[in-house]
């Protein structure tokens, strides 16, 4: 008898300390926020802004404000519905999505800086007429890692696209076709072979 209760004392000493030994998720101060979310390029504003729109574009976000004087865009992805099996058996549903904002600003010397912020937003709604939405940060090093990426690749390709031709370089070859069948009436064409470029 000694050895069980002796044994219940360990189990509960154990079961009230375990919520105080477990390690709490580590908090970021706001420089640390700043810093995760904010990374600066060696291009203009215009270019950086344009980058920003097409990266929000590709990864399926919807623009819902891009003011290039005021540097601030802001978009969202598609909503999903985000319903648990708990809630539908509640009579409760659940929608969300993402939502990302940019502000790009200049800085001095002809570079540019962006910060970025990611929310997941979900809203749950119920049959009773009661509405709660809940919002997050995200504040995972990789999806602002994977961002810094892909803005890097859009700058790359607007600055490649948008450079001018060196003097000396010879202009880029065109394609001419070898004959072109162009229809004249019903039934007959002429075949035109364009000259070879001299």
């Amino acid at each position: 008898m000694r050895n069980i209760v002796r044994a219940s004392l360990v189990a509960a000493a154990l079961f009230s300390t375990t919520p105080a030994l477990a390690k709490k998720k580590a908090q970021l101060t706001p420089m640390e926020i700043q810093a995760l979310q904010s990374h600066e390029y060696e291009t203009s504003k215009e270019v950086l802004f344009a980058s920003v729109v097409s990266v929000f574009q590709d990864l399926g976000y919807q623009l819902e404000n891009a003011d290039m004087p005021s540097g601030f865009i802001t978009a969202s992805s598609a909503t999903k519905n985000k319903t648990g099996l708990l809630e539908a058996f509640a009579g409760m549903r659940s929608s969300g999505n993402t939502r990302a904002t940019a502000f790009v600003e200049g800085m001095p010397s002809g570079r540019a800086r962006v910060r970025l912020n990611f929310l997941n937003s979900k809203s749950t709604s119920s049959n009773y007429g009661q509405n709660s939405k809940d919002d997050k940060p995200i504040l995972d090093p990789l999806t602002y890692k994977s961002a810094w990426d892909k803005i890097d690749e859009a700058i790359f390709v607007r600055a490649a696209s948008n450079a001018p031709a060196r003097p000396g370089t010879p202009p880029a070859a065109t394609v001419s076709p070898a004959s072109i069948s162009v229809p004249v009436t019903a039934g007959t064409s002429v075949t035109v072979t364009p000259d070879k470029p001299k």
